[in-house]
Formats: C-alpha cells, structure tokens, sequence
C-alpha cells in the first residue's frame, strides 16, 4: 500500500517550521503596514490590558487615520524594476520560451514585493527535460520550511519544503497510482477528524487535504566503480558487491580487465509527502537534471541567519507620521472654540447650561442671557494651540522616512522642475536608485539561480 508511517522525519519538518514562526509574525505585521492595517499593534492600556493602538487612540477620544507612505514606497522600487528588467536574449529560445509560458515578468513582479515586504523570495520549479513544461510558481513563506542555515547562498540547506492544500480528489488523482485500494485509503486517512489538530502545519483550510512536501539531502553507501575493460566510471549498491566480484572471477578467466571498486559515500536529495498523521503518500529521489530539490530561494540580508525586510526599516517612520497626523487632528478639532465664561447671574432662566454648552459648539447658535450693567457678556478664552512645532516635526519624519527607506523624491518623480535638464534628471535617477542596488542585485541574483535551475 503506502510506505510505513516516519512520524520522527515528519517530526523534523514541523520543528523547522515552529523555528521560523517569529519570521511569519514579522511578516504578517509588515503585510499589514504595507496595505493599511497600522493601528493594530498591541499596546497596554490604563489597566494594563492589551489592546490595539487603534483602540486606544478612540478611548482618548482621537481618531486614528493613515497615511500610508509605506504602500507608495513598495509600488515605487516596483514600478523601477518593472522599467529595469533585462531584456531576455533571443538567442536562447528555449529560456524566452520558459519566460512566456509561466509570463515570469510579472510573477517576479509579484515576488519582489514580497521580497520588499517580507525579506523572502521563494519560487518552485516543476521541470521536465531540456526545460521542456516547465511551471514555476510563487511560493508563499507562510507555507514554506527550512532548516537554519547561514550561507546566503544556501547551500547549506539541507531540509527544505512547503505546505500543500488539495481537495480529496487532486489527493487521490496525485496518490492513488491508479490503485483503488490506494484511493480508498487515502480517504480514510483524511476521514480522521483528529487530522485537524496541531495547529497550522497539519491543519488545512475548510473542505480541504494538507500534504506536506519535504525534501532532505541525504547519504547512503555506495560502491565507487571503474571499469577498466571500457573506462566506464560508476556508482552501484552495496548489495552488487557479490555480482561485481563474481563478474571479475569470469573476466580473470577470459584474461580482461577487472572491475575495480572501492567503498563510498554518495548524497542525493529524497523527496517525500506526508499525510498530517505521518504516512508516506509517495517518496522518490529528485529526478531534475540538477538532482537538486525543486526550490529557488532568497533571504535578505541572512547576516547570522537573520531576515530583515526593506518595509522593516521604514515602520517605526511610519507610526510615527500617524501618530503626528492624529495629534494634529486632535489638536485642531478641540483648539476650534476656547473656553466660556459665563457669568452665572446672567443666565436666562428659560437655558440650562447644557443648552448654553451645545449652543456654543454651534457655528450658528444662539445663546439668550441677561446683561447686567456694568458686567461684561459671556466670553470666550481661547489660545492658538496648533503652533506647538508639530507641522515642523511632521516635515522632519517624512524626511527621515525617504532617508531611511533610500527612495528619494527624484526616483518618486516628485518636486522636479521644468527647468531640470533630461541629463541631469537621469543623473538624479542614478545617484537615487544607488540606495537599492543591493536590493535589486539580490533579487536579481535569485532570479538568475532561478532560470538556470529551471533550465537545467
């Protein structure tokens, strides 16, 4: 039927994936703040509950808003690498092919805002032979695991896979070989209600499989072989020894030239895929040209195996501004009217002094009081309370904003004059985009590995 249950080696993809969950936190935070959602940080309130800033922002009676500067940020470097990619060379017809069938410009597109957002960029490639059908996909970091490694190469990589949703019948389409009692299994294994514990690695969306794919560089014993009668050099099992041997006793005979072989160590990449209980579905050994497993990845910058986004950088500027814009707002809103001073001798008796109080937070009301002689009318103390430096300290975040995140106005195709000489504008271009060449030759780099092992 299936290969016996290896819940030890399932075991190890789930510890891989429990190292990498402060990373997903990360990212979903930086997500938000790249689409939006900015005040849901949690903070302690007065009673020292946790709450989201926005919620405490509406308690003190502000309203908390957004100006989002981080989305314009991630379309901007986008958008420039959009107006930078290389031009494929026509002369390799087959990679220009590979590009057009899976339209990679715009799935790199997709993968370097990830990238920007995430400090991930992680894509999978299903390869045939020559690059023949090949289909390369983004690969979402919230689905993927990995051992630590430190090379940001990666070629210290040594556990490596991803998480897959399927409905029962892709399961069984994909599992069952064609064997029914294969099939019938396969659906008792995802019958078990108890599949949907263990948190997110073994549990799946509603009306859905979870497969866990997972590949291991592995070692095994082999013989190392030379042929001396063809020059043939080869790798055989351990369990030829007795053939190879006996091979040489009849080519001793024949007067040829034996077989020499010695003991040796041979790595190769396995691929296995796991039902959520431990069952092997399927396991071979990696049949791409490259004999690699199937991923390209990229993690940024990997100093001591660490991850730090380029939208990481800018959230603390990005707060801030908000922060700024709220207080202003607040500021404003409450400096409209001053105080009252309302002699209460002076009072029609036909007022209560809530209705004096909302007649006054009225552009248009009307108040009826007594004058008395000599005694001045209500007045109003009002101070100008909107001067207090905030304008200024919002001008300095936003440029301390384009000073952290590199992008200057000149990338964003803001404040150029109509004087500015098409040279000089270029020259400005240039000098700004210095700032994210580290990012885009990183990115590039990935998207390099990436072709030749979808070639290969």
């Amino acid at each position: 039927m299936f290969l016996p249950k290896n819940e030890q080696l399932l075991a190890t993809a789930y510890r891989a994936w429990q190292n990498a969950e402060s990373l997903r936190t990360r990212r979903s935070r930086y997500k938000q703040y790249t689409y939006g959602e900015q005040w849901n940080d949690p903070v302690e309130d007065e009673n020292g509950r946790m709450i989201s800033e926005g919620e405490l922002a509406r308690r003190s009676g502000k309203r908390p808003m957004t100006n989002n500067l981080i989305r314009q940020l991630v379309k901007c470097v986008v958008g420039r690498f959009r107006n930078t990619i290389n031009e494929l060379d026509n002369t390799n017809q087959q990679l220009h092919k590979i590009y057009e069938q899976n339209n990679l410009n715009e799935l790199d597109s997709r993968m370097l805002e990830e990238f920007l957002i995430s400090g991930c960029a992680i894509q999978r490639i299903n390869a045939g032979n020559n690059g023949n059908n090949v289909w390369i996909e983004n690969v979402n970091p919230a689905r993927f695991f990995v051992n630590d490694f430190k090379d940001p190469r990666g070629w210290d990589i040594e556990l490596i896979g991803m998480l897959h949703d399927m409905s029962i019948a892709e399961v069984i389409m994909r599992f069952s070989c064609g064997d029914r009692a294969k099939a019938k299994a396969l659906r008792q294994i995802y019958a078990n209600k108890e599949l949907s514990l263990g948190g997110d690695f073994f549990k799946a969306a509603t009306n859905r499989c979870r497969v866990i794919e997972m590949w291991t560089l592995e070692c095994d014993e082999m013989l190392l072989c030379h042929d001396r009668q063809n020059g043939e050099i080869f790798k055989t099992n351990l369990s030829n020894e007795a053939g190879i041997n006996q091979e040489n006793i009849n080519r001793k005979k024949g007067n040829q030239q034996p077989i020499d072989y010695r003991w040796h160590i041979d790595s190769h990449w396995q691929c296995r895929y796991f039902a959520p209980d431990g069952t092997i579905l399927d396991s071979f050994s990696s049949p791409y040209r490259h004999g690699s497993h199937p991923f390209v990845i990229k993690f940024y910058p990997l100093i001591d195996g660490e991850v730090h986004s380029f939208v990481e950088d800018v959230i603390d500027q990005q707060r801030y501004v908000n922060r700024l814009i709220v207080m202003i707002d607040h500021i404003m809103s409450t400096s409209a009217k001053g105080a009252l001073l309302f002699p209460a001798n002076q009072r029609h008796e036909s007022t209560s002094w809530e209705q004096i109080a909302t007649q006054w937070a009225k552009s248009d009301g009307i108040i009826p009081y007594n004058p008395s002689s000599g005694v001045p009318g209500p007045q109003q103390i009002a101070a100008n309370n909107t001067n207090i430096g905030a304008f200024e300290l919002l001008q300095l975040e936003m440029k301390l904003f384009e000073d952290v995140s590199g992008v200057s106005n000149a990338l964003m195709g803001k404040n150029i004059s109509a004087t500015t000489g098409s040279v000089l504008y270029e020259s400005q271009i240039k000098n700004a985009t210095i700032a994210l060449a580290d990012i885009f030759e990183t990115f590039n780099h990935f998207r390099s590995e990436r072709d030749k092992k979808a070639f290969d």
